[in-house]
């Protein structure tokens, strides 16, 4: 293929200028700089709708050679608002592809650019933390009106980002993965034996629904501001709060149903649901100084000594020094030893700050919902 062209730039709030190569949309776009470790899974990261606001930078060397296909998304559209990569490849070779990343970004609106030095702009964010950045192919502005724009951006710390991920409707799933990921014994999700969960959808990926079912559990998804009378009206025998973007602390609303629904029926939280329900026991949240985005991070299950290798993609994280007596800490990051998991003593409720559905990432995690599962059988 041709690769695009046309000079792109990445202005950050501490004044420093990166050219590149664009590809994608054109245009101009602001949004808190992250990096991703990953090395595959390009384009369930971009579906990712946790990403919503951010601009991600790629470590691995070179992207795109996969192409785009339908069955990998993870949401309905790319919710992220810049993609930065070391190189483009020139050549598309996957007998799934349909399309390419950049006729993707293109159709999407959203802006790419590669030949930057990914490297040295991790290394930046690393050094310093996230920070707000522009991306523009507008070679009309001036590098010091970017850097401007970047500092006069207030940031996500002050958005809820959740309106604009959650679904407008209650729908169901009951779908589950190929055949090759089937768990021995689980029941039809689409049967009456299937036991019936419903979903906060905070930004959900297709996968955690995918797991579900896979793992004998009929869905029915609700927009987040969904209350706890009409959860509890649908008779479900667990309640999952998914991922999503932005600072859990201003979701107060969400905050406050799931402390209505504690002890009234089994608690699933990942990711931001992790953050959410964190806050329900009493706890409070902080943002980590450039984040946890890859499919590589360690992280110890302590009541069993096991090692997980796990996919992340979370800036903020539950203070364990702010959660009560009978809450339990039972994961750990082995980076930075922050809270990546906890459970309830005396309630059914348990969390995870990483990805179990591993989508992109390991499976390693996958017994999660096993134990979700349990949770519910046990309640019956």
């Amino acid at each position: 293929m041709t690769l695009p062209g046309g000079p792109i730039r990445l202005a950050l709030e501490d004044g420093s200028i990166w050219h590149g190569s664009g590809f994608g949309a054109t245009g101009t776009s602001i949004g808190e700089v992250v990096f991703n470790t990953s090395m595959t899974g390009y384009q369930e990261i971009l579906t990712d709708p946790s990403y919503a606001g951010q601009i991600v930078v790629m470590t691995a060397p070179q992207i795109g050679n996969t192409g785009i296909n339908p069955d990998d998304s993870e949401s309905r559209r790319i919710f992220l608002r810049g993609f930065i990569v070391r190189e483009l490849s020139p050549v598309v070779s996957n007998w799934r592809s349909t399309g390419t990343l950049h006729d993707e970004l293109v159709r999407q609106g959203v802006p790419g650019a590669s030949e930057m030095d990914t490297r040295a702009i991790t290394r930046r964010l690393r050094e310093k933390g996230a920070l707000k950045g522009v991306l523009t192919t507008d070679e009309s502005i001036k590098d010091a009106d970017l850097i401007e724009q970047t500092r006069a951006w207030p940031g996500l710390e002050v958005i809820d980002l959740i309106p604009e991920v959650t679904c407008e409707e209650p729908y169901g799933w009951n779908k589950p993965n190929d055949p090759e990921w089937a768990i021995p014994g689980a029941p039809d999700a689409a049967s009456s034996d299937a036991f019936h969960v419903v979903a906060f959808d905070c930004g959900i990926k297709t996968n955690i629904l995918r797991r579900f079912a896979t793992h004998g559990c009929r869905v029915t998804v609700v927009p987040a501001k969904t209350s706890a009378d009409e959860v509890l009206s649908m008779n479900p025998d667990g309640v999952f709060l998914s991922n999503g973007p932005g600072d859990p602390a201003v979701v107060t609303y969400l905050v406050e149903t799931t402390e209505q629904l504690l002890g009234k029926v089994p608690v699933f939280g990942i990711c931001l649901g992790h953050q959410i329900l964190g806050q329900a026991f009493g706890g409070k949240t902080y943002k980590l100084k450039f984040g946890h985005h890859g499919g590589n991070q360690p992280v110890k299950h302590l009541p069993s000594g096991r090692i997980e290798i796990s996919a992340h993609n979370h800036n903020y994280a539950v203070d364990p020094k702010t959660l009560p007596d009978d809450v339990e800490v039972t994961h750990i990051n082995l980076n930075d030893d922050c809270c990546e998991g906890m459970r309830h003593k005396t309630i059914p409720a348990i969390s995870i700050q990483y990805h179990p559905e591993a989508a992109p990432g390991p499976h390693d995690a996958d017994p999660l919902f096993v134990e979700f599962v349990q949770m519910m059988q046990r309640r019956k």
